[in-house]
């Protein structure tokens, strides 16, 4: 499969010429992609991501799949434009047709194919890229055979891109960028730090904004434009963002792949905020990844928030618990509650495909 999409685009002139970065892993991708485009926006950038076909801010697609086939389609969709960068998604590794190559993480290495193989080994065809960017515990666990690697963490300073003097919060997040022995395309190395602000108000949306700090460098992209990119960077709508309602804040977390280490990630996050309420809930049957219900009822149970569950999902979740946590069978229903309690932040975390939930 991967092997023939790069067969036929390999013959495509414009393709040749431009700048293409490829983006996998378990978790993060869409974040990073969008991440990416804010970064390379001067470059009016061609995007394939689970969201849809861009050209810069100008969809020509919707509902489109994330297999490396869909790069094809992106590609004659794009046809006559002008675009002077490529920021594809995947579900399954890489094409090798990508200058720069991205490995999110590997947070868990479910089985695909009915149990054949493991994600860690399908998401390995990345490493075909010219150079791949890969984050630092997954390089080690997986990957170590690999070359013309950078690697990026929050916290190992072995890596050839981590963080230190982290500020989290739920509008910006501030941190020093430290850099060491990185290789971009163009055969520089860079060794400097500096500072960074974004959104990325919890550590799994710090790893992805460096995911993509690690992406651009790479490809020789200026950190003035780095900088710039992901301050201008709010999230990405329908999947993470943050929100203001009046006087209220309203981070959302609505994600067809959300589980319980994503669950338990958001609500450490959530300590960070005064006593925010938290929404939680959703549909099944969405992605070849299901949620444990017993896992999550097990974070739910030590968990000291205020939590009002939602959905099918919240309704599961219930039975399994031995507290008492409200439910609300509409997230609608529940979110108006949770508006007109005095709390001034709530955190949704909400199991769905975006395109189900409709406009707000």
């Amino acid at each position: 499969h991967h092997e023939i999409v790069k067969f036929l685009l390999s013959k495509d002139e414009k393709l040749s010429k431009t700048p293409i970065i490829e983006v996998t892993g378990v978790k993060g991708k869409t974040s990073v992609v969008w991440m990416l485009k804010e970064i390379l926006r001067e470059k009016n950038p061609l995007t394939l991501s689970s969201l849809g076909v861009f050209l810069s801010e100008k969809k020509l697609k919707e509902n489109i799949s994330i297999t490396p086939a869909s790069i094809i389609e992106a590609v004659k969709l794009a046809k006559g434009l002008d675009y002077q960068a490529c920021i594809f998604e995947s579900s399954l590794g890489g094409t090798g047709l990508a200058d720069v190559g991205i490995l999110t993480n590997i947070v868990e290495d479910y089985p695909i194919q009915g149990g054949k193989e493991k994600a860690s080994k399908a998401k390995a065809q990345i490493f075909k890229s010219k150079i791949t960017c890969c984050e630092h515990t997954a390089y080690k666990k997986y990957y170590s055979l690999f070359k013309n690697v950078n690697t990026f963490s929050i916290t190992e300073e072995d890596a050839n891109i981590h963080a230190t003097n982290i500020d989290y919060g739920l509008e910006k997040t501030r941190l020093h960028v430290h850099v060491k022995g990185l290789k971009t395309i163009t055969g520089k190395e860079y060794n400097i730090r500096f500072p960074v602000e974004s959104f990325a108000p919890g550590p799994h949306y710090l790893l992805n904004l460096l995911a993509a700090i690690s992406g651009a460098l790479t490809l020789d992209i200026s950190i003035k434009q780095i900088q710039e990119g992901l301050r201008n960077f709010k999230g990405v709508r329908g999947r993470s963002s943050r929100r203001n309602l009046d006087e209220k804040i309203i981070i959302e977390e609505i994600n067809p792949g959300i589980n319980a280490e994503a669950i338990k990630y958001t609500l450490k996050m959530a300590e960070n905020f005064n006593t925010p309420i938290i929404i939680l809930g959703g549909d099944y049957g969405i992605t070849c990844e299901e949620i444990d219900e017993n896992k999550t009822a097990n974070i739910l149970e030590n968990s000291t928030g205020e939590i009002i569950l939602t959905g099918e999902l919240g309704k599961n979740i219930q039975k399994k618990l031995q507290k008492k946590i409200p439910y609300i069978e509409k997230r609608e229903d529940a979110m108006k509650y949770a508006l007109s309690t005095a709390k001034k932040h709530i955190i949704l975390i909400y199991r769905s495909e975006y395109s189900k939930l409709g406009e707000r």
